[in-house]
């Protein structure tokens, strides 16, 4: 296999790989063999035809598609370590070559990790944020608590805004049903905005065994294009109308609901957590704006292609985020009128912050020659131990030397984002 590179304009590169005729001819070979009992030839049993007969009978190219499959995934990984860039995207590949006794060609375009210029890093100044908290804000966490400890009581009655209903329900579009319009024995909160607009209010009204008629209008920028604008109807079976009973809140809810005796201590606790918590806020607030005025500050040039890259790891992160809530991505799509791409999109400004924040905060570590100590990684894996519950060592028996390279740099960036933090001046 050889490699050749090509610098790009903005950040992109272009890797010509070759892989040679011998191998290609495997990759061939290994094709045929996993294919051929799927295959029929005249004359010959199902998975005893030659390769040559097949490629015969089906033309030179039929299993090309497979080698390349299996020959691209490697050679990449392998080119990509071999050329000695950092490459900061997953590659869009083209085939160049593919011919059976020649070498196959391929690119592979990818972005690098940009140079950074950085500006001012140090005595950056950032506005002070006061902190208090109010009665008001004290009362409203107590009643978050209220809720979390209401009864669900099933009523024999209409449904009301902020109850619950359990329904199936149908949609259809000019009488044909449409795909994730269908559910059966789906918990909805009446006044949650779940559903597109009117939905809902339709339901306020009805009693357990009714069948409604509910009459909607898909938004015209509703993210499913097929349905955008159109008329629907819904089909919706109610089997059950549930309502909340709260506790009073009293010193007896504070006895329940905590470890204090009256009322009184318990709010008086609710606000030293919730002062702790907006101080806490504060802090990531002010580091925020140190790192974006640095940001501003520095100079980089970001390939689409990273930022793309970017996006799509955090999609990710958000179906599996999904996951354990029970919901697969494809659910949230049909809840939400999005898809695949349109979410993707949603998350490129973020993305793009991210990026710009990671490779900024590297350019600072590099420019202060920040380390990680053996204590502190050490300090780092006992956390982590903690976290999981696990023995340290059994922390450190997982951890490839790959991801411990990726804890460093993590505990690297957040030391040089702490340096330019405790560096800035409040005004």
């Amino acid at each position: 296999m050889s490699v050749q590179v090509e610098k790009l304009e903005k950040n992109m590169a272009k890797l010509t790989i070759e892989v040679s005729a011998e191998d290609f001819n495997k990759a061939l070979t290994k094709a045929y063999n996993k294919s051929k009992s799927r295959i029929s030839v005249p004359g010959f049993r199902k998975g005893k035809a030659p390769q040559v007969m097949i490629e015969k009978m089906y033309g030179a190219s039929v299993f090309y598609e497979d080698a390349a499959n299996d020959i691209i995934p490697t050679a990449y990984e392998n080119a990509a370590k071999e050329c000695d860039l950092e490459i900061a995207s997953t590659p869009s590949i083209d085939v160049v070559q593919i011919e059976k006794g020649k070498p196959f060609i391929f690119t592979a375009e990818v972005a690098v990790k940009p140079e950074v210029t950085l500006g001012q890093y140090k005595g950056i100044e950032v506005e002070k944020t006061e902190v208090e908290v109010t009665d008001e804000e004290v009362d409203e966490e107590v009643k978050k608590v209220q809720e979390q400890n209401a009864r669900e009581l099933t009523v024999d009655r209409p449904a009301e805004k902020d109850d619950s209903v359990i329904i199936d329900y149908a949609g259809s579009v000019n009488g044909e049903l449409f795909d994730g319009g269908s559910a059966e024995g789906y918990e909805l909160v009446l006044g949650s905005g779940t559903f597109i607009p009117g939905f809902e209010d339709q339901l306020i009204g009805a009693k357990a065994g009714d069948d409604v008629d509910v009459h909607v209008t898909f938004p015209e920028e509703y993210g499913e294009k097929s349905l955008a604008g159109k008329e629907a109807l819904f089909k919706v079976k109610v089997h059950e109308v549930k309502t909340k009973e709260y506790p009073e809140i009293d010193d007896e809810f504070a006895q329940d609901v905590s470890d204090f005796d009256t009322l009184a201590e318990y709010k008086e606790d609710v606000k030293k957590n919730l002062l702790e918590k907006k101080e806490a806020e504060a802090k990531e607030a002010k580091k925020q704006k140190v790192i974006d005025a640095v940001i501003e500050g520095a100079t980089m040039e970001i390939p689409d292609a990273m930022v793309e890259t970017q996006a799509g790891h955090m999609v990710e992160e958000y179906a599996q985020r999904l996951s354990y809530q029970g919901l697969s991505l494809d659910q949230y799509f049909q809840f939400t009128g999005l898809n695949f791409q349109t979410l993707k999109d949603q998350l490129k400004p973020q993305a793009l912050r991210n990026i710009q924040n990671r490779l900024v905060l590297e350019a600072i570590a590099a420019a202060e020659d920040l380390t990680v100590s053996d204590e502190a990684y050490e300090a780092e894996l006992q956390k982590m131990a903690d976290a999981y519950k696990m023995d340290i060592e059994k922390i450190k028996e997982i951890i490839d030397d790959e991801q411990a390279d990726v804890i460093k740099k993590d505990m690297i960036a957040n030391s040089a984002l702490d340096l330019i933090t405790d560096a800035a001046v409040e005004k």
